[in-house]
């Protein structure tokens, strides 16, 4: 049983009809944390959940019960997403933690967003009391090495955001883009972006779209745009010339239909959509009409593995860093889970200690000389208190010694057994 482990699955081996199956929104990250730990008796877990990856960090209990769980608790056989998950034990752990937090794992190296998304996790982790000791050093140690990153290195100085790849492909289809009108479905933090990087480049005819009608508002306010609602879109949307939709819905929100009649409406002049929900918002069937340019997450992620070789070197530096603070992490873990052995050291320490005091009363009562008696334990304080440099080198003994006794699955108790029975 391992203290500190995560699974999950992401963009890497993939697909986004696979991962849109096992996210968590807001609405039930809660209940999703309180479930895996009530169920498969994990004590630590906290669960970042993105449009690139669910993962599920844990501080104890059975990984094997704990990955069933998240297949049962989306209503699918386990052997389904089976070959998608992969479990991270300890140290792989936390270097997969580093990387995720530092933007090295991203589908765009370098971006981020990911790294508040994580934090969003560690507060909803801690407001369904799953946080403890084990995941709290580990997240707080994850946010000061991807500052570290941040500060030390250039990892985000050739970062190409998925909304400039947007920008992009907007640009191919219509080369007078500025004159061209946006409907952004949706009002969080992605289509905020978007619509950001669309705004910048003087698109002032941008609308607002979304379940909560004040938020849309709040959105609008910030770019000079305006607001529909929702059961407004299949009449208006043959207006828009781009579509950016992100939304919480388990089911699509614009359908292969509402998109035919927009183009006969248009006169079959063309629309781009982009898809950045997941679970996905559009009805990936658009993508086979003639005037309709869908584009997903992952879509837009394979065109951004382009400018990877250009941040090379900084990805190198930032494994440097994250290496050095795995080291640092894993130093603690190790700590922690020897105190209790050093405790029961020091408390045999101490039980020798209080018997040579005790013999050496004895020797005084029965008139030994008290000078050798003094003599004798003299020498044992001072064997133990003259050098601290002995003492350091012990220590690195010991350590050592504990670290031989866990790669060969020794057991300190037996261990001790041994010289108990020695001393006999």
């Amino acid at each position: 049983m391992n203290s500190l482990y995560t699974f999950g699955l992401n963009h890497h081996n993939t697909p986004v009809d696979i991962r849109e199956k096992v996210v968590f929104g807001r609405d039930n990250l809660i209940e999703g944390l309180q479930g895996v730990s009530k169920s498969a008796s994990v004590p630590e877990v906290a669960i970042v959940s993105t449009c690139n990856r669910t993962e599920v960090y844990c501080g104890g209990g059975d990984p094997t019960q704990a990955m069933t769980w998240l297949a049962e608790y989306h209503n699918l056989d386990a052997d389904f997403i089976k070959p998608y998950i992969y479990l991270l034990p300890e140290e792989r752990a936390v270097f997969h933690a580093f990387r995720v937090a530092s933007g090295l794992d991203s589908m765009v190296i370098g971006e981020p967003q990911i790294l508040g998304q994580i934090k969003d996790a560690v507060k909803s982790a801690e407001a369904a009391g799953t946080m403890g000791t084990i995941l709290h050093k580990l997240f707080q140690k994850t946010f000061s090495v991807a500052k570290k990153v941040r500060s030390e290195t250039e990892i985000g100085s050739h970062s190409v955001s998925l909304a400039s790849i947007a920008v992009g492909l907007s640009e191919r289809l219509f080369p007078n883009i500025r004159d061209r009108k946006i409907l952004c479905i949706g009002a969080g933090e992605m289509v905020e972006l978007f619509a950001s990087r669309f705004y910048t480049l003087g698109l002032d005819d941008v609308t607002f779209a979304n379940r909560s009608v004040e938020r849309a508002q709040d959105m609008a306010k910030k770019f000079d745009g305006s607001v529909i609602a929702l059961n407004d879109i299949p009449n208006r949307i043959n207006r828009y010339d781009i579509v950016f939709c992100s939304t919480a819905s388990p089911v699509p929100v614009l359908g292969k239909g509402t998109v035919e009649r927009a183009i006969r409406m248009r006169k079959h002049e063309p629309v781009i959509l982009f898809d950045l929900g997941v679970p996905r918002d559009i009805e990936p069937e658009i993508q086979s009409m003639d005037d309709a340019f869908l584009y997903s997450v992952d879509d837009l992620g394979k065109i951004a593995q382009d400018g990877v070789k250009l941040r090379k070197a900084a990805v190198n530096k930032a494994e440097n860093i994250i290496n050095a603070g795995v080291g640092e992490f894993m130093s603690w873990m190790s700590r922690r889970k020897n105190a209790p052995i050093i405790m029961s050291l020091r408390e045999q320490m101490e039980r020798h200690r209080v018997t040579e005091v005790t013999r050496a009363i004895k020797l005084l009562n029965r008139g030994e000389n008290p000078e050798k008696v003094l003599e004798e334990i003299n020498e044992l304080i001072e064997a133990v208190e003259n050098d601290s440099n002995k003492i350091h080198e012990a220590a690195d003994v010991f350590y050592h010694l504990i670290m031989y006794l866990e790669a060969n699955n020794i057991k300190i108790e037996d261990v001790m057994s041994e010289l108990d029975k020695r001393k006999k």
